[in-house]
């Protein structure tokens, strides 16, 4: 199916563009979301009317856009869970979950927005792309810890999945000599 693009839409082409797509996208996606017309004469004339009130809404969208990502930034967002020794979560973080952590802090992205391409399973420090228009994308740190500290301490750079992190036991320091005796006499099973 030949639609009529009305904003630009990433790896398809630009607003105005005749462009072909597969059926579905283009019945499913592009035109209940009114990204696309279907390409008739009709809808050709109808866009060139329209071109200039779409080309300074799509600027106005780009701009708050630019707003947004500018303030977002660089930032770094901490999400606190509950992970196991070696730092698998017992869940995960999903873009739903940076969502709601954008929110709290006072940004409203949609889920669609948040590039993540499967869940975060492991705590550490990740970066998460947002693609807040078709020509803006910025670069968020999620910060996903047990608590408030180890994420400031994840911060600093301190990987947190050593004993040494969890426990505050220096692992190079154990030596086989402080978990048994080895002058201890072996038991002989015949006594």
């Amino acid at each position: 199916m030949e639609v009529i693009l009305l904003e630009r839409i990433a790896k398809l082409g630009q607003m105005g563009e005749t462009v072909k797509v597969r059926d579905g996208f283009a019945r499913n996606y592009l035109l209940p979301l009114g990204k696309a017309l279907r390409a008739n004469a009709s809808n050709k004339a109808r866009f060139e009317a329209e071109r200039s009130t779409l080309e300074a809404r799509n600027l106005e969208r780009k701009s708050e856009a630019q707003k947004v990502a500018e303030s977002l930034d660089g930032k770094s967002f901490i999400i606190v869970r509950s992970a196991g020794e070696t730092g698998q979560l017992y869940g995960s973080v999903a873009a739903r979950d940076i969502v709601e952590t954008l929110a709290a802090e006072g940004f409203n992205i949609n889920r669609n927005q948040v590039d993540l391409n499967q869940p975060i399973k492991a705590i550490g420090l990740h970066t998460v792309t947002l693609h807040l228009h078709g020509e803006v994308d910025v670069a968020i740190e999620i910060n996903v810890a047990r608590s408030a500290e180890e994420a400031e301490r994840q911060a600093k750079g301190e990987s947190l999945t050593s004993a040494d992190a969890i426990y505050g036991v220096d692992e190079d320091a154990l030596k086989p000599e402080d978990f048994f005796n080895p002058e201890a006499e072996i038991e002989s099973e015949e006594e």
